[in-house]
């Protein structure tokens, strides 16, 4: 053991000790019942450090020829006074190619084609003559816009291009205003003067406006004003006419109400006995009716065929041709008398005239008063038609004495929205209705069912 000690291992992981004998790895059969205890004890930890000693000294012996503890230190270390790269092999074999590569290497011995696009650069003689242009420009002081952009940049030492000032704009509060689609508009002075062919076919002569977007829908002004009857010290007599015109809309809905009513009402009052008798003999009344019917069509004679009439003869072809002869001078004359008598009637014709010219003046002022009102009236945009929604008026003994004492009459927001149907911007809406997917069940409770009162 003592040997063991004093001997200097050429490997450090076969150095005796705790950490070397713990990454020693256990060898042999665990898994029978002869090597349960085979590393265990004394006697297998022994033989382990003999068997790391003996392989040590193998080791050595081969590496150095001996053991390292008794070896001279000039036999150990070296002192390096030398000039030569360290490093580095004189005498470096050649690299020999891998079998992946000589598999790869063709067979024949005769050499492939040259390919002459691979050695041609595209647009190579564009190219060439395009350097020696700007050689020869060189030459007189002109360099291309890249070039020029780099001298100066680098006479500027390498900073930015000064910026411009940003432009106001939209944000400038100074800024001029005007009519893109006026007469006096700056942005048309610079084409003031030009051709128009010229301004047309080089697109800039500015776009008319279409005619269909300068078109209202309506000509309503956005926002009425109210007669003076509306007013909070309104005048007696425009107050009594907002009154009437209240009362004659408030009329009107309680007409269309019960004209509603009537066509829905349902009669209270029991039937009589001839309706209750009537209502019995519905069936045999039709039946017995049917009955005489079949048997006044059974005794009704065929009907007679129409004789064909005879051809006419000659007597009566010529006097039929007379009496159209005859008719037709009758008729020459009376015209003819006619004119004659007109020379006599020119007053009242000229009367006639002017009450026909005055019928046509009245149907025309008609027709463009409907067409006006027309204009103004609400159009039908949707499944619902526009609804009035009245005047806002407040009775006599409503009226305020002072302005402060005002009550306010009516919604703004109802009132744009009225508004805006009026005037055909909007169609008319009403409220959504809420509608239930399902149907509500109504359940009742045991415990309130053996609830007896």
């Amino acid at each position: 053991m003592a040997a063991a000690e004093s001997f200097l291992a050429f490997n450090p992981a076969a150095r005796p000790g705790p950490a070397a004998a713990s990454r020693r790895r256990a060898r042999g059969p665990r898994n029978r019942k002869k090597g349960w205890k085979r590393w265990s004890g004394p006697e297998a930890q022994l033989g382990r450090e003999i068997g790391d000693f003996l392989e040590d000294v193998g080791l050595q012996e081969r590496a150095t020829g001996g053991l390292i503890s008794e070896q001279p230190d000039e036999g150990l270390f070296f002192l390096d006074t030398g000039n030569a790269r360290k490093g580095h092999r004189l005498h470096k074999p050649p690299e020999k190619p891998l079998h992946v590569d000589l598999v790869l290497q063709p067979l024949s011995k005769v050499p492939p084609p040259k390919n002459i696009c691979a050695h041609q650069t595209p647009n190579g003689r564009k190219e060439k003559r395009r350097q020696e242009f700007w050689e020869k420009k060189a030459e007189k002081g002109i360099f291309p816009r890249g070039e020029r952009r780099l001298r100066a940049r680098l006479s500027r030492g390498g900073a930015p291009p000064p910026k411009k000032p940003p432009e106001l704009g939209r944000s400038d509060p100074q800024r001029g205003f005007y009519d893109i689609w006026g007469e006096h508009n700056p942005l048309d002075a610079p084409l003031a003067g030009q051709d128009p062919w010229y301004l047309q076919q080089t697109k800039k002569m500015r776009v008319q406006r279409p005619a269909r977007l300068q078109a209202k829908p309506s000509p309503l002004p956005p926002v009425e004003v109210i007669g003076q009857g509306g007013s909070y010290n309104p005048p007696f007599q425009e107050h009594q006419d907002l009154l009437l015109r209240a009362l004659e809309v408030e009329r009107r809905r309680t007409r269309e109400e019960e004209k509603v009513e009537r066509r829905l009402k349902v009669t209270e009052e029991p039937p009589s006995e001839e309706a209750v008798l009537r209502e019995q003999l519905q069936g045999l009344l039709e039946e017995e009716e049917e009955e005489e019917e079949e048997e006044q069509e059974e005794n009704r004679d065929p009907p007679r065929k129409r004789e064909q009439p005879g051809r006419k003869t000659e007597k009566q072809r010529r006097k039929e041709k007379e009496q159209r002869e005859k008719a037709a001078g009758r008729a020459r004359s009376r015209l003819a008398s006619q004119r004659l008598q007109g020379l006599f009637r020119l007053r009242s014709l000229r009367r006639a005239l002017l009450q026909r010219d005055s019928e046509l003046r009245r149907r025309r002022l008609l027709r463009e008063r409907r067409r006006l009102q027309q204009e103004t009236a609400p159009r039908r945009l949707g499944r619902l038609r526009y609804e009035d929604p009245g005047p806002e008026v407040q009775l006599s003994e409503e009226l305020p004495e002072s302005l402060r004492s005002l009550r306010p009459e009516g919604n703004v927001l109802r009132d744009r929205f009225k508004s805006l149907q009026r005037r055909n911007m909007i169609e008319p809406r009403e409220r959504a209705k809420f509608k239930r997917r399902y149907r509500v069940k109504y359940v009742e409770k045991r415990a309130f069912r053996e609830v007896t009162v």
